[in-house]
């Protein structure tokens, strides 16, 4: 796993040992950034589920001016400590904690966040609702949640704007619904 563009281009990131993780494939990853290329210069990005922070790590060498990260798991935050401390000089935090639990923390807004939770534990959904109904993501800005499967139903508060597949992955694109 490597950092695709920007000012770490090419830093092997450190990654999980053992079938239980899944980091969004490199292919994968650059199809994504290419769709979000122009959102990320100074972009407030929320890395949810983060794994090995993979997805907010590419956001900062592309230009973001801030990373938030969080998971649950202490291995991932190990994981991901790890891959921060090769970065110099960018702006991040880190949580860990339940999803929920660190959407709840936040008084300020992101432009983009990605969902990624494990495909076994399918609380994506619940996180990308609760990030609308919070309203932590600015007009304009863009939610990206990966699963297995296609996004079928709605989420008061967003529109559906995109979805792709690749290979055995769906990237559901959402974002802030226009006011009435």
């Amino acid at each position: 796993m490597r950092v695709i563009s920007g000012k770490y281009r090419g830093l092997v990131l450190a990654e999980f040992k053992g079938s239980d993780i899944r980091p969004t494939a490199d292919r994968v990853k650059e199809s994504l950034f290419n769709i979000l290329a122009f959102k990320i210069a100074g972009a407030r990005v929320l890395d949810l589920f983060c794994g090995s922070g993979s997805l907010g790590i590419e956001c900062l060498s592309r230009g973001a001016k801030y990373a938030h990260f969080n998971d649950i798991s202490p291995a991932s935050i190990a994981v991901l400590n790890k891959n921060l401390t090769r970065l110099r000089g960018e702006k991040y935090a880190v949580t860990t904690g339940d999803y929920a639990a660190c959407l709840r923390g936040f008084k300020d807004k992101f432009d983009i966040a990605f969902v990624d939770p494990p495909y076994a534990d399918d609380c994506g959904v619940r996180a990308v609702e609760e990030l609308a109904a919070r309203k932590l993501i600015y007009g304009g800005g863009v939610v990206v949640y990966e699963r297995d499967r296609p996004f079928s139903g709605s989420v008061d508060g967003f529109d559906v704007t995109d979805e792709r597949k690749y290979g055995k992955t769906y990237l559901t694109f959402f974002q802030p619904s226009c006011p009435n």
